[in-house]
């Protein structure tokens, strides 16, 4: 799969795959913005500022545990099987919230939300590093995870319209958004099934025939496509596995704490720092433009939009260098250097400089090192623990990084608004705070990844040589082709 020349194959596992994070940067997006709609007795909820911000927790929660439950299920029953249900509970769920009536309904669909969306995170980034060869595996990830900020500029353009009660009624119009959340998703749905399973997971689990068919006929295809034949795997690229049916949960905790644990304190470092700014940042940047500086609603959300221009070029125009310059030399960048802006950006606020314009402006600097660096927090997971607890490892770093930073962020900053700007600017500077500490974790624990197969970095648990025994004793031996 490493030496494949870039096809039409893997544009469908970008576009089945990768789609998933407009979902998340709707979703989120769209509760942003309507945040303050919804504190208004006329949009039938009639939350309040505080619980605005518990609604975005709620929904960080769901994703939270979404991810745990669903990340120990992909890497036990495979990744085709997941990221089909996980986007199906998405889209019941995003359907249920449109139809909330009173603030509990709001809570529990938003929950549920957010464990697929959470529940996406494990099983998309598995499938996705299994699939795209290892020279792009950088470039494709961060691309892919800035794509995130494609919907959330849609879902802020998408809110200034619905928010318009010259078009929609004040308890009609957050509603529609959150169906139209819910048909992009079966859109993405009717792609993602015909993106296979990947061939490193079936061959493990006792489907190599299968796996050698599959890979037999994406390289077949590819031939077909380019016209001509595709280089002979060399021998010293082999390995040998000892066929397993699963791997238990208390081994995949060992693997994390006992063989890397140079490997968990950096995944942890690095969700937690971009996790807290990004959660409390944008659950509450429509309240603190309305509140604090008192742009009208129907304007708010147009902040989000260059914002999020920012988010999606960084990962675009930087990506190719954490290929080419290195993981470690570009992730602590971003880390250190949006974490420098950021402070800049506390003083200036803080001093009564920035107005709505340049707050924004700010932001978007920012952001387009933030954005890179997030995006690498997930490309960092994914690649750097063995094959067998790849998914769960995503799922462990995302629940408790995103659990700490994402749940106690927008409650910390819905009542931090409440306190007026100086109050805001805490929340800054602690922000600013933990992207530089996480880059300065890179610097120093960080691990050069760049153009290396997936078990060059870490050998699989399931490596003849890896380990003398298997607690669930081998099924059957093998030998693949990486």
């Amino acid at each position: 799969m490493d030496r494949l020349p870039w096809s039409r194959f893997h544009w469908l596992v970008v576009l089945g795959l990768g789609t998933v994070w407009i979902l998340d940067g709707l979703e989120v997006t769209i509760v942003g913005a309507i945040g303050s709609r919804l504190t208004e007795p006329s949009s039938g909820l009639g939350l309040t500022t505080g619980e605005v911000g518990l609604a975005a927790a709620i929904y960080v929660a769901g994703a939270c545990v979404g991810s745990l439950v669903f990340g120990y299920l992909t890497d036990r029953f495979g990744r085709k099987k997941l990221f089909i249900l996980t986007l199906g509970l998405y889209l019941v769920a995003t359907v249920l919230t449109a139809f909330s009536f009173a603030p509990w309904m709001f809570f529990l669909f938003r929950f549920f939300t957010g464990a697929g969306i959470g529940g996406e995170y494990a099983a998309i980034n598995s499938a996705i590093d299994e699939l795209i060869p290892a020279r792009r595996r950088g470039l494709v990830d961060l691309a892919i995870n800035g794509s995130y900020w494609l919907g959330t500029a849609f879902g802020a353009v998408l809110t200034v319209f619905l928010l318009n009660e010259q078009l929609f009624a004040a308890d009609i119009g957050w509603r529609l958004a959150f169906g139209l959340g819910a048909l992009l998703g079966l859109v993405i749905l009717l792609v993602r099934r015909n993106v296979p399973e990947s061939p490193r997971w079936m061959f493990i689990h006792g489907r190599d025939e299968d796996a050698e068919k599959l890979v037999d006929g994406i390289e077949g295809d590819i031939e077909e496509e380019r016209g001509e034949s595709l280089p002979v795997v060399p021998d010293e690229k082999s390995i040998e596995i000892r066929q397993r049916r699963s791997t238990g949960f208390g081994e995949i905790v060992r693997t994390a704490v006992t063989r890397y644990p140079k490997r968990f304190v950096l995944g942890l470092s690095l969700f937690i720092g971009q996790a807290f700014l990004y959660n409390a940042v944008f659950f509450t940047y429509s309240l603190v433009l309305t509140k604090l500086l008192h742009v009208p609603d129907d304007i708010a959300p147009w902040a989000l939009v260059p914002i999020a221009v920012g988010n999606f070029l960084g990962p675009i125009l930087l990506g190719h260098l954490f290929d080419t310059v290195g993981r470690k030399v570009m992730i602590t960048t971003s880390y250190v250097g949006s974490g420098v802006l950021l402070v800049g950006t506390a003083i200036l606020f803080d001093a009564g400089a920035l107005d709505a314009f340049w707050l924004t402006a700010c932001w978007m600097a920012v952001f387009f090192l933030a954005s890179a660096g997030a995006s690498s927090a997930y490309l960092t997971v994914s690649e750097i623990f063995p094959m067998e607890t790849r998914a769960m490892s995503i799922a462990f770093f995302y629940a408790v990084g995103t659990g700490l930073g994402g749940i106690i962020g927008p409650i910390l900053f819905g009542q931090l608004i409440e306190g007026g700007i100086h109050s805001v600017v805490i929340g800054y500077y602690l922000g600013a705070g933990l992207m530089i500490a996480a880059g300065l974790v890179e610097l120093f624990l960080g691990v050069n990844a760049e153009g290396k197969s997936l078990e060059d970095i870490a050998q699989p648990l399931s490596a003849r040589d890896a380990a003398a025994t298997d607690a669930e004793g081998p099924a059957s031996t093998g030998s693949a082709r990486e």
